[in-house]
C-alpha cells in the first residue's frame, strides 16, 4: 500500500516569520519521524507529501496514493483543518481521521457545544463574545472561563482565562479578540478535576483507549491546562491513569460526543468536572497530536497498557476500511 503523509511542519512556519504560538498546533520533525517510522514498522509503504500546497502541487503532476495519513491543521480559516481532506475527497483519495465536515464543525467551538448539549450531554453554559460590546449582555454567573472559538493546543488560554470580574472578562475577551481575530467563547467555570479520554475507531467500532487525569505542578500556570503547561508538560504536568467510577463516566461521555459528532479513526476528548463532580464535555479534538512522548493521546494510551505502535495500528486498521477494493 502506498501511503501518503501530510502535515505541517512547524519548522517551516517558524522560517516564514510565525512565532511560536502561531505554530503551536503545528508538528515537530520528530513528530513525523516517528509517525513514519512506526507505519513503516507496520509495513505500510510511506511517502512525505507535507501541507497544503505541496499536496496541490503534487495532486496536479499526477501524484496519486492508496490513503493519505492526513495531520494537517492548516494556518488561516475557521475551516483550515478541511483543507486538506476536502480536496482528497475531491480526488477520492481515502485519507487518516475525520471528514471536512467534522474538521469545520469541531474547530468551532461553541457549535460544537450547541449539538451537544442538544443531545442532552453536560458542557458548560456558554455564550459567544464577537465585539466587546457583546459583554453586556452575558447573563452567566462569575467565575467565568474564556478562550479563542478555533484554536488548539491552549492558544490564548493563560492564567487570565479565569475570570472573576467584569473587568477581567472585558480585559480578557479585549485581549483575545486582538490578538486572535476571531470571536472569544466564554462559558462558565469549571472548578472540578480534569480529564482527557482517547478515542480509537469509528461509528459503532470506536471504543475508549483510556482516560487520564491532569495534575499541575507547584510551578505550573495555576487553575488552568494553559499552552505555557501545554508546551513545557514535562516539567509542570504530571499525568495519572483513571479508575473507577470516574473513568466509567469520562469514558461514557467522550464516546457519546465521539459518535454523535461522526468523529473518525481517532480523536481526544477533553472534560472537566464541575464543584459536584459531574463530568462535562469541554471540546473534542479529531486530529490529536502523535508525538509519543509530548501528546496527550499517546500519553494517555502507554499511562493504559497500549504502546505508541500499537495506538498506531489500531488508527490504521480503521482507516484501512476506507480504501476501496
Amino acid at each position: 500500500m502506498k501511503l501518503g503523509l501530510t502535515y505541517d511542519l512547524r519548522s517551516d512556519y517558524l522560517k516564514m516569520g510565525f512565532s511560536e504560538e502561531e505554530t503551536a498546533e503545528f508538528d515537530q520533525e520528530g513528530t513525523i519521524d516517528a509517525i513514519e517510522n512506526t507505519l513503516n514498522n507496520l509495513n505500510f509503504r510511506t511517502e512525505r507529501i507535507g501541507h497544503l500546497k505541496n499536496l496541490v502541487h503534487r495532486l496536479a503532476n499526477g501524484e496519486r496514493w492508496d490513503l493519505v495519513f492526513n495531520i494537517c491543521e492548516g494556518m488561516y480559516g475557521n475551516g483550515r483543518e478541511a483543507q486538506v481532506p476536502a480536496l482528497l475527497d475531491a480526488y477520492s483519495i481515502p485519507y487518516v481521521f475525520s471528514s471536512p465536515l467534522v474538521l469545520s464543525l469541531t474547530l468551532d467551538k461553541a457549535l460544537t457545544k450547541r449539538i451537544v448539549r442538544d443531545a442532552g450531554i453536560a458542557t458548560p453554559d456558554f455564550f459567544i463574545v464577537n465585539t466587546l460590546s457583546d459583554i453586556e449582555k452575558i447573563k452567566l454567573s462569575f467565575p467565568l472561563f474564556a478562550k479563542p472559538m478555533a484554536e488548539g493546543t491552549g492558544k490564548g488560554i493563560n492564567s487570565k482565562s479565569v475570570i472573576i470580574s467584569k473587568e477581567e472578562l472585558f480585559e480578557k475577551c479585549n485581549s483575545l479578540l486582538t490578538e486572535f481575530k476571531q470571536a472569544v467563547l466564554v462559558e462558565t467555570y469549571m472548578s472540578g478535576r480534569e480529564f482527557t479520554v482517547g478515542i480509537v475507531g469509528t461509528g459503532k467500532d470506536a471504543r475508549a483507549v483510556g482516560t487520564m487525569e491532569i495534575f499541575l505542578k507547584e510551578n505550573a500556570e495555576k487553575g488552568v491546562y494553559s499552552y505555557i503547561n501545554k508546551e513545557q508538560c514535562e516539567s509542570l504536568i504530571e499525568y495519572k491513569p483513571t479508575f473507577g467510577k470516574e473513568k466509567e463516566l469520562c469514558e461514557k461521555l467522550a464516546l457519546e460526543s465521539y459518535q454523535l459528532l461522526s468523529c473518525e479513526d481517532a480523536g481526544r476528548v477533553d472534560i472537566r468536572m464541575d464543584k459536584n463532580g459531574i463530568p462535562n464535555f469541554l471540546e473534542i479534538n479529531p486530529l490529536a497530536g502523535l508525538h509519543p512522548e509530548h501528546s496527550d493521546l499517546p500519553i494517555l494510551s502507554t499511562l493504559n497498557g497500549i504502546s505508541y505502535p500499537e495506538l498506531m495500528a489500531m488508527i490504521m486498521k480503521s482507516a484501512s476500511k476506507k480504501i476501496k477494493s
